[in-house]
Order: structure tokens, then C-alpha cells, then sequence
């Protein structure tokens, strides 16, 4: 069975400094899959290159076995990558709801001509409220995005990214920011993302990290050191190594 993403021995240098080390990663259907490793370790860097942010000077990256690599970050949407950022790219002076009704425009690709605006709009409010509602956030929707909590702004972005309707979602350290209080409904949220969805998500919350995932790859130096469950994960001397310098540490802690 084709995976649902292949990174296949993507490597990207910026002058002499080797940012992605032939990383070879891949995503089934419904993966669950987290990227971790010390600061500077390439993370976002990867994250750039599968969402097309940044070529690679060599490897390839597939959805569904259809080779992507050469594609705009426009066409990677379309092929099924979505993504958010480690900060929120949110349009701030609008609500909620229409935040989300304008990446729910860019998928469906609505022509509004005069016969259909009607139905065009009753499809467009079903969708945001189907998005939202998944999210929840539908309590929020005519909130302007200024005056939301930034948890919440944090979960509107993900509804945003979902509202394209991808195969592949990369989340980008969705908790970072939050307070704690807040980063359990995240948490809550992430896992109960639709189950036929790749989700790749970075993120230093290690209590994140193992209760989303069902499988970790560890980055160091831009290089994949190692993969596994969390179990083999938090038992794994070189990644205790890679973090703390020293093997004596629980990462699960």
C-alpha cells in the first residue's frame, strides 16, 4: 500500500551549513507521527520543504505516491498538504467564522455568479460550521480573531488548515504559547482529528508528543538519528543522549 507522505532522501544545505541530512521519513493513512530533536535540529526546516516553502537540493516527496517535489505551495495544498505555523498567521481583524470561511473559499474554489450565490452561501456557512464545530469553536465564530484567548487562536488556525480538506496536515507546534490550561483541549483536539488524516506534528511538550503519537522520529543535526514507538522512544539512550547529554533523564516525565 502506497503511503499517504514519502520524504525520500531530501537533503538542503544554506551555504556550507547542512540544515537537511538525507531524511527519509513516511506518513500511512491516519498516521499519527511526531518530529522531535533539540533546538536548531532542521525540524521547521523539513516542515518548510514538505509544504513547499523551500526546495530541496536533492530527494523527492510524495501524497499518495504522486510525486510533488516540484510543485508551488499553492499546488501542494491542492495535492492534499496543509500546515500551520509556530506562530498563527491569522487575519486578526476578522471573526472567527470568517477566517475560516475564507480557506474554506480557497479550497472549494466558489464562483459566485448571481443564480448560485444563494446556494453557494448556504454551502459555505455548512462547511464552517462543520470545521468549527470540530474544532470547538463554534461558540467563538462572530468573535473577532484580536479578541480571542491565544489557545483559541492557536485551534482556529488548525480549523483554517482543515477547512482545505487535506490528506497530509503538518502541525508546527500548535501548543506553543498557550498556557497550560489551555493546551489540554488542544491536546484533545489534535487527537481527535479525522482518522483517514496524516498528521506530522513538531513540538518540544513531550507530554504532547507521547499522547498523540503512535510513532516518533527523532531529529538531530537535520538528520533522522532514530524512529519508534514512544515506548521505544523514551527508553532509547542515544535520544537521552541527544537531549540532555547525559543518559540518567525520562522523557515521559
Amino acid at each position: 500500500m502506497t503511503d499517504r507522505l514519502t520524504v525520500s532522501h531530501i537533503s538542503r544545505r544554506f551555504g556550507g551549513l547542512v540544515v537537511s541530512d538525507d531524511v527519509t521519513i513516511s506518513l500511512p493513512a491516519g498516521a499519527r507521527t511526531a518530529l522531535i530533536g533539540p533546538n536548531g535540529a532542521g525540524k521547521t526546516t523539513l516542515i518548510n520543504i514538505i509544504s513547499g516553502a523551500l526546495t530541496p537540493d536533492t530527494g523527492s516527496i510524495s501524497v499518495d505516491g504522486k510525486d510533488v517535489t516540484g510543485f508551488s505551495q499553492p499546488e501542494r495544498v491542492e495535492a492534499g498538504i496543509a500546515r500551520t505555523f509556530q506562530i498563527n498567521r491569522l487575519f486578526k481583524d476578522l471573526t472567527a467564522a470568517d477566517n475560516v470561511r475564507v480557506a474554506v473559499i480557497q479550497q472549494q474554489h466558489k464562483a459566485f455568479q448571481l443564480w448560485q450565490r444563494r446556494a453557494v452561501e448556504d454551502e459555505l456557512d455548512r462547511r464552517v460550521h462543520d470545521v468549527m464545530s470540530k474544532l470547538r469553536l463554534t461558540h467563538r465564530a462572530d468573535t473577532v480573531v484580536s479578541k480571542l484567548a491565544y489557545g483559541e487562536q492557536r485551534l482556529l488556525e488548525i480549523a483554517m488548515a482543515l477547512a482545505l480538506e487535506p490528506r497530509v496536515l503538518l502541525l508546527d507546534e500548535p501548543a506553543a504559547g498557550v498556557p497550560k490550561g489551555e493546551s489540554n483541549v488542544i491536546i484533545e483536539v489534535v487527537q481527535g482529528l479525522p482518522k483517514d488524516l496524516a498528521v506530522l506534528l513538531i513540538d518540544h511538550d513531550m507530554d504532547l508528543v507521547f499522547r498523540f503519537a503512535s510513532y516518533i522520529y527523532v531529529l538531530a543535526s537535520g538528520a533522522v538519528v532514530t524512529g519508534g514507538t514512544p515506548a521505544e522512544i523514551a527508553a532509547d539512550e542515544k535520544v537521552k543522549e541527544i537531549y540532555f547529554g547525559r543518559e540518567s533523564h525520562d522523557l515521559t516525565a
